[in-house]
């Protein structure tokens, strides 16, 4: 019989020894294709041998690892999350959907259970895009997706991809050699911790992902008059900053009428100056649905208001979008797998979407993906105050292993 509360522990002490490895002598910080990344997998592909699985690193920087099944011409399960994280990270975000399966495989190792089906693992390179701005570079390499400009993107060091990967080994023109066979490639299942505070205001340990939203991502510049602060008369001023300043202000209120989720995260402003009119402002803008047609209909009456703004201001705007992804619904299937597992634990199943972007997104154009949320403190994330407990742990693995019985 499987001891979950003993995996749970194991699977904790291993998210904080993982989360040592960090290109920063101060916060969590491992990104795509650096020294910490190569030591990352070494160390996870460690633990997927020790689980009875073969471990490889893949063209893209993936950690990979299988779990064979006995059964002659068995189909393929796939299931993994990221080891990279965002700078100043938690332990858990991504890591926690790989370390979790490798614990519960060695779990079916030392209990003699043989699945019907090959159960793959991967440990993604590059879901968090820190490095070069590209998000699910490790995921998009499964599904043979990697356009030939990516080689020249680079890092805030200049570095090309193509150069990152070859000092990390790796070769970019064998990046489809990554590309998983998706003949008899049943689904794909990841756990990752919800980033949000719904499964803790609900009292449960888990829940079922609906949707993972659509996100859409522009770079706007607002171009006014700098302008001496003390001499110049109110009535006259073409001020970027207070441009831009109203402009946010319609964001949210767009996003609050149209039920959708935008965030203006990063500005800069020149010359940036105490008795300097502002002269030009740049800004981000991100807005996501879970429903596309929603998003879409909210962002047309974002850029209608920030350019009627603009005009009113006698400023000039430039946009430029940086980033587009589609939502994506989650298998109904493995969701009712997932929501049978969780009444079987003695849980009250929940659904509910996903905010935040996932490797998910990437792996739905070759199979059925869905997805399992855990319950973290007070719904944080991307911060080093990330926490979860054993016992939400130890609740996961017995929900995983319902779901992959169940797909016998």
């Amino acid at each position: 019989m499987i001891d979950y509360d003993k995996i749970a522990q194991q699977v904790m002490a291993r998210c904080d020894e993982l989360g040592n490895i960090s290109q920063s002598d101060t916060c969590l910080d491992r990104r795509y294709l650096t020294a910490e990344h190569k030591q990352a997998n070494q160390l996870v592909g460690e633990w997927m041998v020790q689980a009875g699985m073969t471990s490889w690193q893949d063209e893209a920087g993936n950690l990979r690892g299988s779990l064979e099944s006995k059964t002659p011409n068995a189909p393929r399960f796939l299931m993994g999350s990221h080891l990279d994280t965002v700078p100043n990270g938690g332990k858990y975000d991504g890591m926690l959907g790989v370390l979790t399966p490798i614990s519960l495989i060695q779990a079916f190792k030392e209990q003699s259970i043989d699945l019907p089906f090959h159960l793959d693992l991967v440990g993604f390179g590059d879901e968090e895009g820190t490095r070069f701005r590209s998000t699910l570079l490790g995921s998009r390499a499964l599904t043979g997706q990697w356009p030939k400009e990516w080689a020249e993107v680079t890092d805030s060091d200049g570095i090309c991809l193509k150069d990152a990967m070859a000092a990390f080994g790796l070769d970019f023109d064998k990046v489809q050699n990554a590309a998983i066979h998706q003949d008899a490639l049943m689904g794909y299942l990841e756990l990752h911790i919800e980033q949000g505070p719904v499964l803790e205001n609900e009292n449960l340990p888990v829940g079922v992902v609906s949707a993972i939203a659509g996100a859409k991502r522009f770079d706007l510049t607002v171009t006014g008059m700098a302008g001496h602060a003390g001499t110049v008369p109110m009535p006259l001023r073409q001020d970027a900053l207070c441009a831009v300043s109203e402009m946010i202000l319609a964001v949210e209120k767009v996003a609050q009428e149209h039920k959708i989720v935008a965030t203006v995260g990063q500005i800069n402003n020149r010359p940036n100056g105490v008795n300097v009119i502002s002269g030009e402002t740049n800004f981000s803008l991100d807005i996501r649905s879970e429903f596309d047609d929603k998003r879409d209909a909210g962002l047309a009456q974002i850029l209608s208001d920030i350019q009627a703004i603009a005009e009113r201001r006698n400023v000039t705007l430039d946009i430029k979008q940086t980033h587009a992804a589609d939502a994506v619904h989650c298998d109904k299937k493995l969701q009712s797998a997932l929501c049978r597992a969780i009444q079987k634990a003695g849980y009250e199943p929940l659904t509910l979407p996903s905010g935040a972007g996932h490797d998910a997104m990437a792996i739905a154009d070759i199979c059925p993906v869905a997805m399992l949320f855990m319950r973290c403190d007070k719904g944080i994330s991307h911060h080093p105050a990330e926490a979860i407990n054993a016992e939400d742990v130890s609740a996961s693995l017995v929900v995983l292993d319902h779901t992959l019985q169940s797909l016998i």
